[in-house]
């Protein structure tokens, strides 16, 4: 296993005893997600995922891929949360940071369903004016309103500007295999379809067509993040002891702290291109384990940009969170530093310095501050950014969230408390039957 997971900095908030007699219950857990015999079991089709993809949903997913990247200058992703979040993830932690001004081979990605502002719609209709798009729709019910909304709109746009029938050569939907408005529409009208399983609920399903189409047509390679999954799959069922397997000790370790008060958990990295992993994590962990008024609140930060905002807040405020940080070993690039023969900015001194060891010392120098404050410390080591390392940091905290979840005696795989938002918005817009 290629990830670390580090924790000396948070040892000051716990008590010995608490980690030796927790290591029981965290193996134990693991058994619980293994075995598929908690709470919420149905929905663990995510487990042996990675190992399950089988090599004729392989080439469809390139076929489809190879179909739309012909046609295709952007692809609208229509989908909200984990129909969205854990492509979008991948897709900008692996593109360029400024991937809308860079002409590549593979068309750039664009969002909608994931909100209901139409000023947002109309901009996006705006630039479809004048690119040659095509769509990937992906809901399993076909009828949750933010993407049912976008797509309606997209699928109208598409047709007026292609025709209708050369727009069905252009739309993809993700959906249930058998049942719902979207499948049902998808059969009428001969779009490609491809399965959200019934066992995977949204949150864990990166690693389905769901993450793995969007995924393959920015083109990065999904053999070697689902391999990355399986090998962290593998290594996760053959070390079940605390002592050697770091999903379990950060399961533990996370729960203690929350034990001890902390009910915030500040995920937080110096690398830019992870914000949309974190917005991921947030997902999965908010709701997973927030529910019957339990739950650590999942926030997230980009250093060294927030520590210009919230570093004061994390340095001194309530002591109410603990902090996890994101740590990438090494670059793929380097950009020299420049002398300045007035050295006006007393910078100079930095000239034997990569740009990358100085954002590391920078995170080293930050975390020191924040234990210093008594905000303990979790680190996870990545060794770089790439399809592989990715594949296992996904299948990481998909396992450590599992664990956790059962650990704090809830149902880690249900999100009941969703439904309270749409109920009172349905009322409110005058839903017929609500």
């Amino acid at each position: 296993m290629n990830i670390q997971f580090t924790c000396q900095d948070a040892l000051f908030a716990l008590d010995n005893q608490k980690v030796e007699n927790g290591k029981k219950d965290a193996e134990a857990a693991l058994q619980t997600v293994l075995n598929k015999t908690g709470r919420g079991n149905d929905f663990l089709g995510w487990v042996t995922l990675p190992s399950d993809v089988t090599e004729q949903e392989i080439i469809d997913l390139e076929t489809v891929t190879a179909h739309l990247v012909e046609k295709s200058e952007v692809v609208v992703v229509v989908g909200i949360g984990g129909s969205y979040l854990g492509a979008r993830a991948v897709i900008e932690a692996l593109q360029h940071s400024f991937a809308p001004y860079v002409k590549g081979k593979y068309p750039h990605i664009l969002y909608a369903g994931n909100n209901i502002s139409e000023d947002y719609l109309h901009d996006l209709l705006e630039v479809l004016d004048c690119k040659d798009y095509s769509v990937v729709v992906i809901s399993k019910s076909g009828t949750t309103t933010e993407p049912a909304l976008a797509f309606r709109i997209l699928k109208e746009h598409c047709e007026k500007k292609y025709g209708v029938e050369a727009a069905k050569e252009r739309i993809v939907a993700i959906t249930d295999k058998a049942r719902g408005a979207l499948k049902t529409l998808a059969d009428k009208e001969g779009y490609p379809t491809f399965v959200i399983p019934d066992d995977v609920g949204g949150r864990y399903s990166v690693l389905t067509p769901v993450g793995l189409l969007p995924i393959a047509l920015a083109g990065f390679d999904i053999l070697q993040l689902l391999q990355g999954a399986r090998d962290m799959q593998k290594f996760v069922a053959e070390h079940p002891a605390y002592d050697e397997n770091p999903v379990l000790q950060y399961a533990l370790i996370r729960n203690l702290l929350y034990g001890n008060g902390l009910k915030v958990e500040l995920v937080a990295s110096f690398e830019p291109q992870l914000f949309y992993f974190i917005e991921w994590f947030k997902q999965l962990f908010g709701e997973s384990e927030g529910k019957e008024h339990k739950g650590i609140f999942p926030a997230g930060a980009i250093f060294s940009t927030d520590l210009h905002s919230l570093g004061q807040y994390i340095q001194e405020g309530t002591r109410q969170m603990f902090e996890t940080v994101l740590a990438i070993d090494a670059v793929h690039h380097r950009v020299n530093i420049p002398e300045d023969a007035e050295n006006l900015d007393n910078l100079n001194y930095l000239q034997h310095r990569t740009i990358h060891e100085i954002n590391q010392i920078a995170r080293k120098g930050t975390c020191l501050a924040h234990v210093d404050g008594q905000v303990p410390n979790l680190c996870i080591t990545v060794p770089e950014i790439n399809e592989y390392h990715l594949g296992e940091l996904i299948y990481f905290f998909e396992m450590s969230c599992a664990v956790s979840g059962y650990m704090l005696g809830v149902n880690p795989f249900d999100q009941p408390g969703v439904e309270a938002y749409k109920k009172n918005m349905f009322r409110l817009l005058g839903k017929p039957g609500v």
